[in-house]
């Protein structure tokens, strides 16, 4: 249902999307060739032999300790521009990719904090909804961890990065995720949080 909603609710901003594409070689590549992302296209198992610190195996730690599969992202059906409905699918299929170049875990607080990066960047109407009401589920414990490192980190990263569903990620499976932070004008969270006073014993996750 939250798919759906998705595809009859963002047309404006796949539109946003697709332009911010076509700005960039990259974008311009994946809009030609149209790659996917699933167990079929890449080698999960080949991914699992790269070298710690690769975004390959970085990807790879993120499905396995998350007990994730990229074969959960369901295909865009409700869109009738085949151009349009690629640059969902697209965006769905990179979500996960997008959680773990921004080294973000999928508990509450991981997810709001993607979903502000996501919909600052892409304008979707459902990633703008959870990251304003996501936020509203976060345990009274955790408000504090959200209001002085999270959401901070998040729109400072949505807005001064660059545009992540413009990356061929399939392309640099090899990538040290500290160089493609540097390209992509990422600053790591974990740095952020300790420059800041450390936060007491009871709003650790």
């Amino acid at each position: 249902m939250i798919a759906c909603l998705g595809e009859l609710t963002g047309e404006q901003a796949a539109k946003y999307m697709r332009s911010k594409m076509e700005s960039s070689p990259e974008g311009v590549r994946i809009l030609s060739e149209r790659p996917r992302i699933n167990s079929r296209t890449v080698d999960l198992e080949r991914l699992k032999m790269y070298p710690e610190g690769t975004l390959g195996k970085a990807y790879s730690n993120f499905l396995v300790n998350n007990k994730v599969t990229p074969d959960s992202r369901p295909m865009v059906q409700f869109v009738e521009d085949v151009n349009i409905a690629y640059v969902i699918q697209r965006y769905r299929e990179v979500h996960d990719l997008i959680h773990t170049t921004l080294e973000m875990s999928t508990h509450m607080l991981g997810e709001v904090t993607v979903k502000w990066v996501e919909a600052i960047q892409t304008r979707l109407p459902m990633c703008i909804g959870g990251a304003v009401f996501g936020a509203t589920r976060l345990k009274p414990k955790h408000r504090a961890l959200y209001r002085n490192y999270y959401l901070p980190w998040a729109i400072q990263t949505g807005n001064n990065s660059q545009f992540l569903v413009n990356v061929y990620f399939e392309k640099r499976w090899d990538q040290p995720l500290s160089e493609l932070h540097e390209e992509l004008r990422i600053q790591s969270f974990n740095l952020v949080k300790t420059k800041q006073p450390q936060a007491s014993k009871d709003t650790k996750l």
